[in-house]
């Protein structure tokens, strides 16, 4: 309990602090300006944690593409599903988590703030449009901006892998 008495990982320059400020500012951003004008739903809470991840730490396997999508998708269904076939109680919430973060780590697509679409799901009580918008159609919509981020900004290449 006393922990290893490692030392915190080195602070990140303020140039690379700043562009990562302004990266999640703007799809963040986007995504908000997008949904009020197209008054279609495409802002989820877990998307300000993607985006945490993908732009403040684009080489982990938790930032790579595939997990971004197929984690908020499998979130969102496992949600979803939850929510349409079984009497909604606090256990319903914890199978919906637990159920979506099984399925991410069996299908190596593990996204950490996916696993908080099932209740979100709970919450909103949306339909299985849901997967569509906001679910899939943000998602991407992280990934292309993150694209032209890192692949502008960045002499490591992103992504590390797509499948």
């Amino acid at each position: 309990m006393r922990g290893e008495g490692a030392t915190p990982p080195p602070r990140s320059s303020a140039s690379v602090i700043v562009a990562t400020v302004l990266a999640a500012v703007a799809v963040i951003g986007g995504l908000s300006y997008v949904s009020r004008e197209l008054e279609v739903m495409l802002l989820l809470g877990s998307f300000a944690a993607s985006a945490l991840l993908v732009f403040a730490y684009p080489d982990s396997p938790f930032s790579q593409p595939r997990n971004l999508v197929c984690g908020h998708l499998i979130g969102a269904a496992c949600g979803l599903a939850f929510l349409h076939f079984c009497h909604v109680s606090w256990w319903c919430d914890a199978l919906a988590v637990g159920t979506a973060i099984g399925v991410m780590k069996l299908t190596r697509t593990v996204h950490p703030p996916a696993c908080s679409n099932p209740l979100i799901v709970f919450a909103l009580k949306p339909g299985w449009t849901f997967l569509l918008f906001p679910a899939l159609t943000g998602a991407v919509l992280i990934v292309l901006v993150a694209l032209f981020y890192h692949n502008l900004r960045r002499e490591a290449r992103w992504p590390k892998y797509w499948y």
